[in-house]
């Protein structure tokens, strides 16, 4: 397997990972990405899948194994876990309406802890606990305080992977790309300057899916969400790299870094397709959201608005494996917003396919061939 070539079609967190994963294990690594609308560059986010109350099963078992996979991500980027900027387990506070639903979240959270050891100690704290932890927040509710809950940086990590990966050998090109299969059952990538035939593909271009199987004759089950983020700065808070990332009962999340640098988010707009421009009324109306529980963010100055796309299937369910009828393409779409807790594993595990491996979570729980499907087979 050594030296064999292989594209990797998309660089964010999802073919980031698989294309340092391939490159460690001495593939000759070609990666391709347009740079347009990726929703890991425009993101940082909330590690802690232990608190969501979503039924899913399947859904949970990889944000959960996603979850529990970053030390070893961070220790095979050579990061120190303790102290980097990417990821960093400062703790998740997650509050909900009223006590009683608090209580039955910390029992689940207790259950599925046996199992996810890395949720780390659950305690619910008073509205006093709250604010030592993190002043930023004045509230009079409780919430439940996870300390394994960690925040994420999507640019970082992805930015970290690719480097990693060109040091190792891999060839990055920023330019839009096309597929086609060949007589030999290989694969014509091209550009407008490039054309090139390999054996084996990693497709990760989340919500552009479509645009790369459709020509190949294929339905895609896949749709674009607009996510906008708010990065805002609080010059009297300087003390907030440590601060806790928190999940109010509304959607609008805070994720504090160093220097009083906050992000809110993020906007969940099903109807504005794969449109990326940023919307000052929605920026605004986030912040508002979030001052509910942290007011010093109405006087916190806008820094930059970050914009991306995510990819969602009809059943809001992940997927990943072999395209069917074409050996050696892979996919993996439909993250939606747990991309970041779950990319990189995913990401892992397209390498296992590639490398002929089992795979650390079975792929027939994601099944590819319920979402990619010829149009000739309907």
């Amino acid at each position: 397997m050594k030296n064999q070539e292989i594209a990797v079609i998309g660089a964010g967190i999802v073919g980031a990972t698989a294309a340092f994963y391939l490159s460690k294990a001495g593939y000759s690594v070609t990666v391709y990405d347009e740079g347009t609308g990726q929703a890991t560059s425009a993101a940082a986010g909330i590690i802690c899948p232990w608190l969501s109350q979503r039924r899913n099963q399947e859904w949970y078992r990889l944000a959960s194994n996603g979850a529990a996979f970053y030390p070893t991500l961070m220790t095979d980027l050579a990061e120190d876990i303790h102290h980097s900027a990417i990821y960093q387990q400062v703790g998740a506070l997650v509050f909900k309406k009223n006590p009683a639903t608090l209580l039955k979240l910390e029992k689940l959270a207790l259950k599925r802890r046996e199992t996810a050891p890395e949720i780390g100690d659950l305690q619910i704290l008073s509205a006093e606990e709250i604010t030592k932890k993190i002043p930023l927040l004045v509230t009079k509710d409780s919430a439940l305080f996870a300390s394994g809950g960690a925040r994420i940086d999507g640019q970082l990590l992805t930015k970290k992977l690719i480097q990693e990966a060109i040091a190792l050998g891999a060839t990055v090109h920023s330019t839009k790309v096309s597929i086609e299969s060949t007589p030999e059952r290989n694969y014509l990538i091209k550009t407008d300057t490039i054309e090139k035939e390999v054996q084996q593909v990693i497709l990760a271009v989340g919500a552009w899916l479509p645009n790369l199987l459709v020509p190949l004759g294929y339905q895609v089950d896949i749709r674009p969400q607009k996510g906008q983020l708010a990065h805002v700065h609080l010059s009297n808070m300087k003390d907030s790299e440590n601060w806790p990332v928190v999940i109010p009962h509304g959607e609008k999340d805070i994720i504090p870094f160093a220097d009083g640098h906050i992000l809110v988010g993020a906007t969940h707009e099903n109807d504005q397709g794969y449109d990326l421009t940023p919307s000052q009324v929605q920026i605004q109306a986030m912040i508002q959201e979030a001052s509910d529980i942290a007011p010093a963010l109405n006087t916190a100055t806008l820094v930059e608005t970050k914009v991306g796309t995510r990819a969602y299937t009809s059943d809001f369910a992940p997927f990943f494996g072999e395209v069917p009828n074409n050996p050696g393409l892979y996919a993996a779409s439909g993250l939606g917003s747990s991309g970041l807790t779950s990319g990189p594993l995913l990401g892992k595990m397209l390498v296992q396919l590639v490398m002929g491996q089992a795979t650390d979570l079975p792929v027939t729980d994601y099944p590819i061939e319920k979402y990619i499907v010829k149009k000739h087979d309907n």
